[in-house]
């Protein structure tokens, strides 16, 4: 079959972060494009959703967020000054 080029407009920071999930599915982006639109066209809907697993540092965010709020209800946090605070989230940003 023929191939043919299509220009597709939109926004940059959109196929900034369209390129970066469609890297972490490991595909092109112009893959995918194919992907859906043949897709698209066999079942003549829009037929699928994809999802990008959310990474491992969020996922350890969210389990710490989870084992404080056990310890606040539990009445076991320790009293922390707001300096202390702010570092304890300057370091998880840096990834330690």
């Amino acid at each position: 079959m023929a191939q043919v080029s299509m220009t597709v407009r939109m926004d940059a920071g959109i196929k900034a972060a369209f390129d970066s999930l469609c890297q972490q599915f490991g595909m092109s982006a112009n893959a995918a494009m194919n992907i859906f639109a043949n897709a698209v066209v066999r079942q003549r809907k829009i037929p699928f959703e994809i999802e990008a697993k959310e990474s491992d540092a969020y996922l350890k965010g969210v389990e710490s967020v989870r084992r404080i709020r056990q310890m606040a209800e539990n009445g076991n946090l320790p009293d922390l000054t707001l300096d202390e605070i702010n570092e304890e989230i300057r370091q998880y940003r840096e990834g330690k």
